[in-house]
């Protein structure tokens, strides 16, 4: 299981052509889960994204803290 955190001034999700969900400026974390992973796994990885701390310092780039 891994997910990746970017940043991103607007995204969208879209099934077959429909839009599902929608930001403007944000955080996007799009996520893989394979056949073998355990939902232990999945209650970890949640833990560890809702404990990233990233900020954008005073010339505009990200920088964990």
């Amino acid at each position: 299981m891994i997910a990746l955190v970017q940043r991103v001034t607007q995204a969208r999700m879209q099934v077959a052509g429909a839009t599902v969900g929608a930001t403007a400026t944000g955080l996007l974390l799009p996520a893989c889960a394979e056949p073998a992973d355990t939902e232990v796994q999945a209650g970890r990885l949640v833990v560890k994204l809702l404990t990233v701390c990233v900020f954008a310092d005073n010339a505009g780039k990200m920088n964990h803290t």
